[in-house]
């Protein structure tokens, strides 16, 4: 059995530098200033041989209640709760301070085996706050430099001690089981205050991520895993995203740099917008920006249980296909992350743009819709010399993707490309996914060779 190992300790003393070395990649954002996390992050940590799942926390800080520190700190002691291990980090180089010995008393009581993890002792200067360690009563800490990857054999000696079996690899048959049921990867995106956190922890059914009436609390891309009626799903919490003339912090350009980073890398991406003010002209860059990577598009209108119009889905459905003809009958979905309606709709939403995004057109029946179409529209003579289209495939999927062998393709005008490409949609039930239509021309046999 794999163990949990959770980093804790106050503001600004690595945590988060250490999460990404131990995880092998740059996952959580680190900055100069203290706070930069908020959710506690989890990823698949790795030191020499031994496998642990390693959660990144907030750093722990005296508040008080109802204050946006006191939810972080509500969720740091929520993963110290349900870790196996407690890596407790300070700042060699600062030295113990007030704070550093009240949360080791935190760690204390919370019957957890902790390691007193003394970071930036690169330095001279830090040997004082090392030997300060001592008086913690926790052990012997162990030196390190989470940004040099300095020390990283002593913790690995220290983090043998705590795994039973000596390594806790799992077998192979759990591997293999575990990528035959793998789940949808799924990015939520939208603009500040939409309510993407709350949604995610109403899929949840638990306060997972940080929540609150102020806007922008999310920073990183923060991945849970949910199951609703059998569909299992990775959901990336990501940060909200303002016009770009707007973005002057350079944490807030990390934070949208990340979200962009999980759209790029997630199966279906639902777009959430707030539905008293639905598809503003951000959310419409959103929406366009999912298309153009290529990933199927889900669009939720969350704080539905704020509108009273009977007729508000329609419209909103009509709407929809007229500013994002680009992934025409994409689902849209009336969601309260609130009340939990229209979570279910939302799940089988996405799964069933999963299945159109990954759908594949055998050669005949593409072939035989080219010919009825060019029957019934054949595509403008240029010059006065007809184009012919002799031959359609599809040679990939995730998104759909054909390619049309024609001849003259650089003469084909981008009306006529449009016209085949919603021809495809209508005829092969693809709505909601972008299609990627690619001309090539055949070479000509009496052409002049070099």
């Amino acid at each position: 059995m794999s163990l949990t190992v959770a980093i804790v300790g106050r503001p600004n003393v690595g945590k988060s530098t250490l999460f990404n070395r131990l995880v092998g990649k740059r996952l959580a954002l680190v900055d100069d200033r203290p706070g930069v996390t908020r959710d506690r992050r989890e990823g698949d940590g790795r030191l020499g041989h031994l496998e642990f799942r390693v959660i990144d926390t907030a750093g722990l800080e005296e508040a008080k209640a109802e204050s946006l520190e006191a939810r972080m700190r509500a969720q740091t002691e929520a993963a110290i709760a349900e870790a196996d291990v407690l890596l407790f980090m300070i700042d060699a180089r600062a030295g113990l301070t007030p704070s550093d010995r009240a949360f080791a008393e935190l760690a204390r009581r919370s019957g957890r085996h902790t390691i007193v993890v003394a970071n930036k002792s690169e330095s001279r200067d830090s040997e004082s706050g090392m030997l300060e360690a001592f008086s913690l009563g926790l052990g012997e800490p162990v030196a390190i430099s989470a940004e040099h990857g300095e020390g990283m054999g002593d913790l690995f000696r220290a983090l043998k001690e705590c795994f039973p079996d000596d390594g806790g690899e799992e077998p192979e048959e759990d591997v293999a089981e575990e990528g035959a049921a793998r789940p949808i990867r799924v990015a939520v995106l939208g603009r500040p205050n939409a309510g993407k956190s709350t949604l995610i922890n109403a899929l949840l059914g638990e306060d997972r991520l940080l929540v609150g009436p102020e806007a922008g609390i999310t920073r990183d891309s923060i991945a849970v895993d949910v199951e609703r009626h059998g569909v299992k799903l990775k959901v990336f919490d990501t940060a909200g995203m303002r016009k770009r003339a707007r973005v002057e912090d350079k944490l807030e350009k990390l934070s949208v740099a990340d979200g962009l980073r999980a759209a790029k890398f997630a199966e279906v991406v639902v777009v959430l917008m707030d539905a008293t003010h639905a598809f503003e002209e951000q959310d419409l860059r959103i929406a366009d920006l999912v298309v153009r990577e290529g990933r199927a598009l889900v669009v939720a209108l969350s704080k539905s249980d704020l509108v009273k119009d009977s007729g508000f889905a329609s419209r909103l459905r009509e709407e929809a296909d007229h500013w994002l003809p680009q992934a025409k009958g994409m689902p849209v979905v009336l969601v309260s992350g609130l009340t939990g309606a229209g979570l279910d709709r939302l799940v089988q939403a996405i799964q069933s743009a999963h299945e159109v995004w990954n759908r594949r057109v055998a050669t005949n029946p593409l072939n035989r819709w080219l010919s009825e179409t060019v029957d019934t529209h054949p595509p403008p003579a240029v010059s006065g010399r007809r184009i012919k289209l002799r031959y359609i495939t599809q040679p990939k999927s995730r998104p759909p993707s054909f390619v049309l062998f024609c001849s003259r393709a650089d003469a084909l005008p981008e009306s006529y490309i449009r016209y085949l490409t919603n021809g495809l949609r209508i005829a092969f039930d693809l709505p909601g996914v972008p299609i990627r239509l690619t001309l090539r021309e055949k070479d000509n046999p009496y052409a002049e060779k070099d």
